[in-house]
């Protein structure tokens, strides 16, 4: 693996674009290939009727969520893991309110296998969007199509002639739905944090960001190589039970534009600031880098503060690192890993 070095992180050594092996199945062989072959056509059979007929019929968010989680049961994913910041075990209906996204917040959500858009499909019933590292706008996509880019490869910049708004712009349009969004804007395998899109801060001041982390054990259901399709579906569907482990971080607000605007405190010397004070927020590593370079220059630090907090509240619960890899990177990789394999 020493030819794929160079997109490992140079902080930490972590490996955010390596798919992760899956354990063989010795004895268990033929028990697994019977797990594959029953749940097959059941998966294709609920996953095709409900995104061709269902849908599209009159049947309500209950019906559709019902659908969904038909859909996340064939596979065996059964046990939800849920921690939400500040809420004790057992007593999330108290705070079911302020502590889950309601219609008008945005998900920041992590980005590891075509089941998170899933999974928060089945749960929110919120609209999905795309991010670019080049951009501070979204797109609008389905949830078709956020399943389909879990398996497809990383792109800079949107593709010509695509319809893209900001979020607050989204959010004033559909008051009574969430918004899902991508930060790192391409899959990973679950062991980072790859650099952020922008996007976020072109969410309102007053909406409210819930950083979601989504994690899966076994982890190799994740999908960090474009078109792995039939790896994804043997791992997924030839196991008996998969879990999932969902983490909800406190509320994040974009107060990026109130922060820029207010005066800056002095200090006690009647200075504004001296070299100790700003020296810690001039040191950067490369696992500290959020945003690509094709944004960095456009970012002011009070804005950078707010992809800090989200950035950090991921890394924070999927008990993982930032890493100073980005889209840019992965295409990197992905075209050193095909060529690899066509040899």
């Amino acid at each position: 693996m020493e030819k794929y070095s160079q997109y490992r992180d140079r902080g930490s050594g972590i490996a955010p674009f390596f798919p992760i092996p899956t354990k063989p199945s010795g004895l268990y062989l033929p028990f697994h290939i019977f797990l594959f072959l029953f749940r097959i056509p059941i998966l294709l059979t609920v996953t095709l009727s409900y995104f061709i007929v269902l849908q599209w019929l009159p049947i309500g968010s209950l019906g559709k969520k019902a659908s969904l989680w038909l859909i996340l049961g064939t596979p065996g994913i059964w046990w939800i893991d849920l921690q939400i910041d500040g809420v004790k075990r057992g007593s999330l209906a108290k705070y079911h309110q302020t502590r889950l996204p309601q219609p008008g917040t945005i998900i920041a959500s992590s980005l590891t296998s075509p089941i998170d858009a899933l999974y928060l499909a089945a749960i929110f019933d919120p609209i999905f969007t795309a991010s670019y590292p080049s951009t501070r706008l979204v797109h609008r996509i389905s949830l078709f199509q956020a399943l389909l880019r879990a398996f497809a490869e990383p792109q800079l910049e949107p593709p010509p002639n695509t319809n893209l708004c900001n979020l607050e712009t989204l959010i004033r349009k559909h008051p009574h739905r969430a918004v899902v969004v991508f930060p790192e804007c391409t899959t990973t395998n679950g062991r980072g944090i790859l650099s952020f899109s922008p996007s976020l801060l072109t969410s309102p001041p007053r909406t409210k960001i819930f950083p979601i982390s989504l994690r899966y054990s076994p982890g190799d259901i994740t999908t960090p190589v474009p078109a792995s399709y039939l790896t994804f579906l043997w791992n997924l569907l030839s196991k008996p039970t998969h879990c999932i482990r969902v983490r909800i971080a406190e509320v994040v607000y974009n107060n990026s534009q109130t922060a820029a605007s207010a005066p800056r405190p002095t200090s006690p010397n009647g200075y504004n600031s001296n070299f100790l004070d700003t020296l810690q927020d001039d040191i950067s590593s490369s696992s500290e880098t959020l945003l690509g370079s094709e944004e960095g220059d456009g970012i002011t630090p009070s804005e950078r503060r707010v992809v800090d907090k989200i950035a950090e509240a991921l890394a924070r619960l999927g008990r993982v690192k930032r890493v100073g890899l980005g889209v840019k990177e992965k295409l990197d990789f992905v075209r050193a890993w095909s060529r690899q394999r066509r040899r």
